[in-house]
């Protein structure tokens, strides 16, 4: 095993824990306040993300209107990284300059971030997938990018389940096939981006919150799948 692995393995070991913690009281408190928060904001907005999700979901689970890039074949997992590193760094530049151009348009462009945004996203994935070598065309790949999504963005409660849910897909072939909930996905999506991206639709700050909520959210997910992938290549706890 290089040096390389060895690191790579203790830095998943570390966020494994944290993906397994028990919720806070700071998390509780949160997750009372989105609850709340989520009350205030237009119907409109919540239908766009809801519908946005949808569409993701029925996307990535038949395949249908997904270019698949190739697997990365017989190379070590720093040369895997190095591409994985590349495509993060892309996708949240891009994410970040979307978010800025659609923050500053008021309303109706906002409104547009929230599927050009999930796109972004699940694009990166799917190349994240191929720099480990792993072939999207198959379903069943593509459902495990979906519990990537969702433990990406949940809260701390939900997350633990994700995580469970992910371990099973691991390590249980009949459970491979297996859908997550996609409207529990889109709930739980919606909290943990509903009051970031009302801001962003405030004139004169919306630009820079764009900016900061895409960068950020995009380099987070990128990062979970890294984990999610190297969990899958050197096993559970």
């Amino acid at each position: 095993m290089t040096l390389y692995e060895q690191q790579a393995i203790r830095e998943m070991q570390r966020w494994q824990v944290r993906m397994q913690r028990k919720p806070s009281l700071i998390n509780r408190m949160s997750k009372g306040m989105q609850d709340r928060m989520n009350r205030m904001i237009p119907e409109k907005i919540h239908r766009v993300i809801t519908e946005a999700i949808r569409q993701m979901t029925r996307g990535l689970i038949t395949g249908a209107g997904i270019i698949t890039p190739a697997p990365l074949i017989n190379a070590s997992l720093e040369d895997r990284e190095k591409k994985v590193y590349d495509r993060i760094s892309f996708y949240r530049k891009t994410a970040a300059v979307e978010g800025g151009v659609t923050g500053a348009g008021g309303i109706l462009l906002g409104l547009a971030d929230f599927p050009l945004w999930l796109s972004i996203k699940i694009k990166m994935l799917l190349e994240i997938a191929a720099a480990y070598g792993y072939d999207v065309k198959d379903s069943r790949e593509r459902i495990f990018i979906l519990h990537i999504f969702q433990l990406s963005f949940a809260s701390q409660h939900h997350r633990n389940q994700v995580y469970a849910e992910l371990e099973n897909w691991i390590s249980d072939d009949s459970k491979r096939n297996e859908q997550p909930d996609w409207r529990k996905l889109q709930q739980e999506y919606r909290d943990y981006i509903d009051l970031a991206k009302l801001m962003q639709l405030i004139p004169g700050i919306g630009a820079a919150v764009g900016v900061y909520v895409n960068h950020k959210l995009t380099n987070q997910l990128g990062e979970t799948a890294m984990q999610a992938y190297r969990m899958r290549e050197y096993g559970l706890p």
